[in-house]
Parts: structure tokens; sequence; C-alpha cells
């Protein structure tokens, strides 16, 4: 039975490109190929066939965690045991 077929338009980053062609080309399939599989495999299960999660945090999240050793470190900035002594303290001031 012959489907009808449409085309559809996916921006990424021209290296993301490069390297998926190149790993597809390996599996011995195209990219079109790869995304109707991907596709279809949704579709069957109602859901994303591969779970999603942040293995790294991104540049933004060790940026403010190295920021937030050094204030730890920093024997300038007080610090308070709960956030009721904070509280008074910046009431205080």
């Amino acid at each position: 039975m012959w489907m009808s077929t449409t085309t559809v338009s996916i921006r990424m980053d021209t290296q993301i490109k490069q390297e998926a062609d190149r790993l597809f080309n390996e599996m011995g399939m195209s990219l079109t190929t790869a995304f109707n599989i991907f596709v279809r495999q949704a579709l069957r299960d109602q859901a994303m066939p591969f779970s999603i999660q942040l293995k790294q945090p991104n540049r933004e999240t060790i940026a403010a965690m190295l920021e937030a050793e050094r204030i730890a470190r920093d024997e300038k900035v007080l610090g308070y045991e709960t956030a009721h002594d904070a509280i008074a303290a910046a009431l205080n001031e």
C-alpha cells in the first residue's frame, strides 16, 4: 500500500547533522530513515522512545556551582545556620 509523503524541515547545528549523517550511514540508513524510525516508535509508544535526562550540568549550572563554592569559601561572606537566622540578621540591619 502506497502512503503519501510530506517534507519536513528541521533546523539543527551543521556539525550535529554531519555527525548524525555519519552515524546513521554506518548503520546503513539515512538521517531521514532515522527520523522516521524515531517518529514511528514515539507514535507506537505514545511517548518519547528514550529517556531524556541531563546527566551533565550545562555551562550555566557549572558556573553557578563554582560561584557557590567560591562564596562558601569566602571568609568575608556571612553564613547562617537557618533561614530564620538570615531573616533576623537582615531585619536587624
